[in-house]
């Protein structure tokens, strides 16, 4: 199954350079290209893409309001934010408008490959660098804590909590899968395992449970 791809970016260069990229691989696909946000949102409606790449500044409507505006739709893309901006406030804006993953312009290109199919198979994903700040906001201390219990293990497998640790320390179903010598289809009805009996809303809220759990360090 081919993965349909809408680029939104106001570089040109930046899109022909992810059109070259995605459309030499055999599973991507680029229906279209957005130069603002307001054609993202049309051209999402219009094309009904699998995933949009969206940069965050973009004229006429930003690529935050942008996605606002696809996921209020009633049959919503998956969104994955490429910026050059990894500003917190930026990441906290994209996650509340309903993105699905959070990338940086400099990271490798087959990193930008991978996450546009664990967006599009259902996961969330947010660059290394950008994780490691989000879950040190969640983990750090308040001024006057009161004494917090860590959270419960007692309910998930020693195999979940092989995959939970995993989760934590940010790696994908597919690296999960090789890391743990299992099957990708396994890896993933792991973790919607996990996120059924720990509650979870999405994949950024397991990586924090881990940290709850003290399964993974803290930075």
């Amino acid at each position: 199954m081919t993965v349909r791809v809408l680029l939104a970016d106001d570089q040109p260069l930046i899109r022909s350079g992810l059109r070259v990229l995605i459309d030499g691989t055999g599973d991507l696909r680029v229906v279209g290209e957005a130069a603002t946000g307001t054609e993202a949102v049309r051209l999402t409606r219009d094309e009904r893409p699998d995933v949009v790449v969206m940069d965050i500044r973009m004229p006429v409507m930003d690529g935050i309001e942008a996605t606002r505006h696809i996921q209020a739709g009633p049959d919503p893309a998956r969104v994955l934010m490429l910026t050059t901006f990894d500003d917190d406030d930026y990441v906290y804006a994209a996650l509340r408008a309903g993105a699905s993953g959070f990338l940086v312009k400099d990271m490798a290109l087959d990193d930008i490959l991978g996450a546009i199919r664990v967006v599009a198979g259902g996961d969330a994903l947010i660059a290394p660098s950008v994780t490691r700040r989000l879950i040190e906001q969640f983990v750090a201390p308040p001024p006057a804590p009161p004494a917090v219990p860590r959270r419960s293990s007692a309910g998930i497998t020693d195999r979940e909590r092989e995959v939970l640790t995993l989760v934590g320390r940010g790696r994908s179903n597919a690296e999960i899968a090789t890391d743990l010598h299992i099957s990708p289809a396994t890896a993933k009805a792991h973790v919607a395992r996990l996120f059924t009996k720990l509650d979870a809303r999405d994949r950024v809220h397991l990586v924090i449970i881990a940290y709850e759990m003290g399964l993974v360090l803290a930075p």
